[in-house]
């Protein structure tokens, strides 16, 4: 008989075995009862790897009775889809057909086209999976097309008891009974970051490894660890856990949770990703410190030299110094909102000429020149003149206010007191 592994041997065979995702599967769940209809609609499944979407779209195919197609966009061509499209109306497929089209991100906005006219008419019923966020990858028609169901990832607690029936499953299999060291399935559970198949491979490859010992089959706690080392973290520097965790750092520091901060910072170094934990705390210093502390920017700028003058591992400290020091720093997008303001009228063309004593004196040709009228400032008192600045379609125009922090209410005290002397 034909290798068959482990994950795909127990499948669970009713929505009821269906590990976690109680939110859309558990009783009252809206997706079980739209299976337990059986009027399946179009269905787009998203979700990280191992976490039940092709389990539960065989469940659906087994009860729809149709004909059941599987592709992989990752293998699959046009040529295929037509060649299912031509079996509509044949004996072949006398109830219709439910196209099962796994990893669908990698389908071409014209391979994703082709289907629209036959999952439209409901000739097609199609079940796709994508661990991306469909509404980046996906052609906005398909979408418009389907119901999307987002499966979550699954917590070490949930994949326990499929370890224990993986280790089970292979006691029947080789006839051998299999002694688990205590913490062995705890410690699986955890390293498999939520991938119920993750788990399942690493018991078959520790239980065949197990058998094959003279005497006693026994699963050793450090055996699980060799076979299941690495972190438990879901990381893709293409994928959305790469742009989620990038946002939970940027938004933590912003909300000046230094323990946060410091949770996705260490993610983001321990999957060897150090220019995206760059990038997002030089940003922070400027986006929400700002004019609060507006010496965070250089020593950020510091930290973040050393930080690439030493490399990893050693980076972490510099770069935990920096994450703390912004995270508690007091904030201010004073910055961020002027600059925003001040581009949005120039995308809406409030721009005007620049003023006459603003201009480049150099511009006039040789012989020509005119009275500029500028007011060196550095010649007056205080090192300020009354002297317009702004285009005159945008006289009076303020685009900067003062955050409510100590440091920007004394600069704005000073320039009050001073500019109110001179009117």
């Amino acid at each position: 008989m034909a290798y068959r592994p482990l994950a795909d041997e127990i499948r669970p065979e009713t929505l009821d075995d269906v590990v976690g995702q109680t939110h859309i599967l558990g009783p009252g769940g809206l997706l079980r009862r739209i299976v337990e209809s059986d009027q399946v609609p179009n269905l787009i499944f998203y979700g990280p790897s191992g976490t039940g979407k092709t389990t539960v779209a065989n469940l659906i195919a087994r009860r729809s009775g149709r004909a059941l197609h599987r592709l992989n966009a990752t293998t699959a061509s046009l040529s295929d889809v037509k060649e299912i499209i031509a079996q509509i109306g044949t004996l072949m497929a006398p109830n219709g057909i439910l196209l099962y089209l796994d990893e669908i991100q990698y389908f071409n906005k014209k391979q994703q086209q082709s289907l629209l006219e036959v999952i439209e008419s409901g000739d097609v019923t199609l079940i796709a999976s994508t661990t991306e966020n469909p509404y980046f990858y996906i052609y906005n028609a398909v979408l418009s097309r389907s119901s999307v169901f987002e499966f979550k990832p699954l917590s070490a607690k949930d994949v326990e008891p499929t370890i224990r029936r993986g280790f089970a499953f292979m006691e029947e299999r080789l006839g051998k009974a299999i002694a688990v060291e205590d913490g062995v399935v705890e410690h699986i559970a955890f390293a498999c970051g939520g991938d119920a198949r993750k788990a399942l491979n690493t018991v078959e490859l520790l239980a065949n490894a197990a058998a094959g010992e003279k005497g006693n089959a026994r699963v050793a706690l450090a055996d699980a660890k060799l076979a299941a080392q690495g972190s438990a973290m879901r990381y893709d520097r293409e994928g959305d856990d790469h742009y989620d965790i990038a946002s939970a750092l940027m938004k933590s520091l912003r909300g000046s949770d230094p323990d946060a901060a410091l949770h996705y910072l260490a993610r983001l170094l321990e999957a060897g990703d150090m220019i995206t934990a760059i990038r997002r705390i030089i940003c922070s210093a400027s986006e929400d410190v700002g004019m609060a502390y507006p010496q965070a920017a250089l020593i950020v700028r510091a930290l973040v030299d050393n930080a690439l003058q030493v490399g990893l591992p050693e980076a972490k400290l510099c770069l935990g110094q920096a994450v703390v020091l912004l995270a508690t720093a007091p904030k201010s997008n004073s910055v961020v909102a002027a600059i925003d303001a001040a581009m949005a009228d120039v995308r809406a063309g409030h721009t005007g000429p620049i003023p006459r004593h603003l201009q480049n004196v150099h511009a006039d040709s040789a012989g020509q020149e005119r009275e500029q009228g500028y007011l060196y400032p550095h010649s007056f008192p205080g090192h300020w003149v009354p002297q317009q600045y702004l285009p005159d379609e945008l006289v009076g125009t303020v685009y900067y206010k003062y955050g409510d922090n100590k440091n920007e209410q004394a600069a704005r005290a000073y320039w009050e007191r001073l500019k109110g002397e001179r009117d």
